[in-house]
C-alpha cells in the first residue's frame, strides 16, 4: 500500500509522529510516497525531519493560530490574518491535489493539517483519509477538559472538525486506553514514539531538561533561574534568531537549538522534564519514566495537561515556576512500565486501522481483474 502524509508544520510533535508512522508502515511492508508540511510565518521545518521520515517531502502555506501577548488564541486576530490570505491557501490546495493525482495513494494520512480538512470538502478525492492525532480525543465522550472553557471547547472541537472533514477514521492517540467510539468515527490508539526511544539508556542526572516553543515564554524561565541560579537548566527553543546551536548563558543554564535526537539524549538523562504540555513532549517523559511539569502556553495545550495528569504523568502549573516541579517530584509515582505497555501495541494498532482503510479498493481492484475471466467483459464501474 502507498501512503501520502499530511502535516501540520507548528511545533514539533506532528512532525515526530509523522516520522514514527512512516517508521511503522515501512516495516509492516508499505511506502510512503510523499510527506506535505503546512508550514506558517515563515518557520522553518526542522532539518531532522527531513533527515528521518525518509521520504520526498514538500511545503505548503497554511493558516496557524494567532496568539495574543498572554499566549492564548485571539479569536479575531486570527480570523482576520487568514481571511486576507486566502488567495495562498487556494494555491495550497491546488498543490496538495496536484500531489495526490501524481503519487496516486491508497490512503491519505492527515496529522492535524486543516488544509487537509478543506481539501476533502473542496477536492472531494476518492482516496480514504485517515485523520490521526491527540486533538480527535477531545471528541470522545469520556475526555475532560479543563473547568469553565465552553468557548475555547467549542473553538477546539470546531477546528477539530475542520481538519476531519471527510475522513473515515479518527485514529486518536491517547496517555492510556479507552474504549473505540465509532459512531464518532474515533478510534483510541497509542502514541505514535520514534523508534529511537527504546534503544536510549535512561539515567538521572542533576539537571532539568525545558523545552519552550514560544520565544516570548522564555523570560518566564530566565526570572526562575535568576531566582535558583544552584539548579541546572538546559533550554531547548524553536528561536530562528539563534546563532549557534548552543548558547551558555551561565554554568547552570543553557540554550539549545531544537535538535530532535540530542532532545531525546538529553530527556533520558534530565531529573524531569518542563514543558509547554505538548502531547509529543510528555509521552516521551512518561516513556522514559520522567516526570514532567506541564505548563500550557494555550487552551489546547492546557487540555492536554489535564488528561497527563489524569495518566500520572506529572503536574501542572499556571507560569514556568519550576518551584512547583520541585516540590512535586518526591511525591510522583513512576508510571513508565504502565505506559511502555501502551505505546507497545502502536505498531499493529496503528497500522490495522490503516489497512482496513484500503480494503474495500483492493478488493474492488481484484473483482475488476478477474471480472473479464467469470463474465467474458469489461466491467461497467468506473474506479476513483
Amino acid at each position: 500500500m502507498k501512503f501520502l502524509f499530511l502535516v501540520q508544520g507548528e511545533g514539533r510533535g506532528h512532525l515526530t509522529q509523522a516520522i514514527s508512522m512512516g517508521q511503522l508502515l515501512r516495516e509492516a511492508g508499505h511506502e510512503l510516497v510523499e510527506v506535505l508540511v503546512g508550514t506558517a510565518n515563515e518557520r522553518q521545518i526542522p532539518a531532522f525531519f527531513y533527515e528521518q521520515v525518509k521520504a520526498p517531502v514538500r511545503t505548503f502555506r497554511s493558516p496557524s493560530l494567532v496568539l495574543d501577548q498572554t499566549g492564548q488564541v485571539d479569536f479575531l486576530q486570527t480570523l482576520g490574518y487568514h481571511l486576507c490570505r486566502a488567495t495562498q491557501y487556494g494555491g495550497s490546495l491546488r498543490q496538495i491535489d496536484t500531489a495526490v493525482r501524481q503519487c496516486q495513494p491508497d490512503v491519505i494520512v492527515n496529522f492535524y493539517e486543516v488544509l487537509g480538512g478543506l481539501y476533502s470538502l473542496l477536492y472531494r478525492p476518492s482516496v480514504p483519509i485517515a485523520c490521526i492525532g491527540h486533538h480527535y480525543l477531545f471528541l470522545h465522550s469520556d475526555f475532560q477538559f479543563p473547568p469553565r472553557s465552553w468557548f475555547n471547547r467549542w473553538l477546539l472541537k470546531l477546528n477539530t472538525h475542520l481538519t476531519a472533514f471527510g475522513a473515515q477514521k479518527l485514529l486518536a492517540l491517547s496517555f492510556r486506553s479507552m474504549p473505540h467510539e465509532p459512531q464518532r468515527r474515533v478510534f483510541v490508539v497509542p502514541p505514535l514514539l520514534r523508534q529511537e526511544i527504546k534503544c536510549l539508556t535512561v539515567s538521572e542526572q542533576d539537571y532539568l531538561l525545558v523545552y519552550v516553543n514560544y520565544p516570548h515564554l522564555v523570560a518566564q524561565i530566565e526570572d526562575w533561574h535568576a531566582q535558583n541560579p544552584d539548579i541546572k537548566l538546559h533550554c531547548f527553543w524553536d528561536n530562528s534568531a539563534a546563532t549557534t546551536d548552543e548558547q551558555e548563558i551561565d554554568p547552570t543554564l543553557t540554550f539549545h537549538k531544537l535538535n530532535g535526537e540530542k532532545f531525546l539524549k538529553m530527556m533520558a538523562n534530565c531529573r524531569a522534564l518542563v514543558t509547554t504540555a505538548g502531547f509529543e513532549s510528555v509521552c516521551e517523559a512518561m516513556y522514559l519514566g520522567k516526570p514532567a511539569l506541564m505548563v500550557p502556553a494555550h487552551f489546547e495545550q492546557a487540555c492536554n495537561a489535564v488528561d497527563a495528569q489524569r495518566a500520572g504523568a506529572g503536574i501542572g502549573a499556571a507560569q514556568f515556576d519550576l518551584s512547583v516541579l520541585m516540590n512535586y517530584l518526591p511525591q510522583h509515582e513512576p508510571t513508565g512500565a504502565f505506559f511502555r505497555s501502551w505505546h507497545d501495541e502502536s505498531h499493529w494498532l496503528i497500522v490495522r486501522q490503516l489497512e482496513s482503510l484500503a480494503k474495500p479498493k483492493t478488493k474492488q481492484i481484484r473483482l475488476r481483474r478477474e471480472w473479464p475471466k467469470l463474465t467474458g467483459r469489461r466491467p461497467s464501474w468506473r474506479l476513483g
